[in-house]
């Protein structure tokens, strides 16, 4: 029997990625969809490619004939995976492809605020260096990595080689515990403690209920004066009204952001306009090097192979 196969946010997935399966299929690729096009989309559809396109329950219900949902990302959290579950559909995900992306980019923003590389970026084209009395200009103060502590929130692949960049550079390496844990497992602090021994703090863990403003005012409160703030994993781990309250008026030293609560920001956010030399946000793009999203497509294209031949793999369920 053919299989009808539908990528849902083509687009973003290298153009000249030709995903090709050896079972018979049809396949359809929109390069977008708009969420009051989704049920519309998925009809007729045996598995369902995503990577940012949320899938819920309705359109579970509407769509009897789905198999699969394959994620073409590692976070599965656009998802409704209990419904999933309940109708029997497989939902796959893509772990680990990006474990070095994003943990170099992580660490690219760490070492560029520790040394507030935009704050004399700014100095320059100022021109303060050119109305220097002597050879250099000081400004903001410039922190090395050697001997400072990284506390990681989220122990999967990229936590572990974000940890293992940082030991290279003599930094110290704890990973949190979850917050409000009765227990503290072994190789792990406590969450509070973590706060209080970091001189930067990144996050690597998904979006849920439990991690929704996993750090706000009080954590933000909580961390010693010119931690840094990384966060590579969802927007919505971070309180943004209390993160820019903290770099406006508080002693956080800086913060690093790919990812947004709202993406595309497209209604703004004050983040974005905040222009401070101690806040770095990128686009979303620390998974995207070229050598991780040929791993992603590959893992993809064996997800849906490995599901048509009654072998599922990297089940998220």
């Amino acid at each position: 029997m053919s299989k009808n196969i539908i990528f849902l946010d083509r687009a973003t997935l290298p153009a000249d990625y030709a995903f090709r399966f050896s079972f018979p299929h049809i396949l359809a690729e929109h390069p977008q969809t708009a969420p009051e096009d989704t049920a519309a989309r998925l009809a007729g559809a045996h598995i369902a490619a995503t990577n940012k396109v949320r899938i819920t329950a309705e359109h579970l219900a509407a769509n009897p004939q789905l198999e699969m949902i394959t994620v073409c990302a590692t976070g599965s959290d656009h998802i409704d995976t209990a419904a999933a579950r309940a109708a029997g559909v497989a939902v796959c995900n893509v772990p680990a492809y990006g474990s070095e992306a994003v943990a170099e980019h992580a660490f690219m923003l760490m070492i560029a605020l520790m040394r507030n590389l935009p704050a004399y970026r700014r100095d320059l084209r100022a021109g303060l260096w050119q109305n220097s009395p002597f050879f250099c200009h000081f400004g903001a103060p410039i922190r090395d990595l050697h001997g400072k502590t990284l506390a990681v929130f989220g122990r999967g692949g990229i936590g572990g080689t974000l940890a293992d960049y940082a030991r290279a550079f003599g930094m110290h390496v704890v990973f949190a515990e979850h917050k409000n844990a009765a227990v503290v497992r072994e190789g792990y602090v406590s969450f509070d403690t973590a706060l209080r021994r970091a001189d930067v703090l990144s996050l690597h863990c998904p979006l849920t209920p439990q991690t929704r403003h996993l750090i706000g005012e009080a954590e933000l409160r909580a961390l010693k004066p010119g931690a840094v703030l990384i966060n590579c994993g969802r927007g919505g781990l971070v309180d943004e009204t209390a993160l820019l309250a903290a770099l406006k008026y508080g002693t956080l030293g800086g913060a690093g952001l790919d990812v947004l609560e709202q993406e595309p920001p497209k209604s703004g956010n004050p983040l974005l306009k905040a222009d401070l030399p101690h806040l770095i946000i990128t686009p979303h793009i620390a998974w995207a090097s070229d050598s991780a999203r040929q791993k992603m497509c590959d893992t993809v294209a064996a997800n849906i192979e490995a599901f048509a031949a009654g072998k599922p793999q990297n089940l998220v369920l």
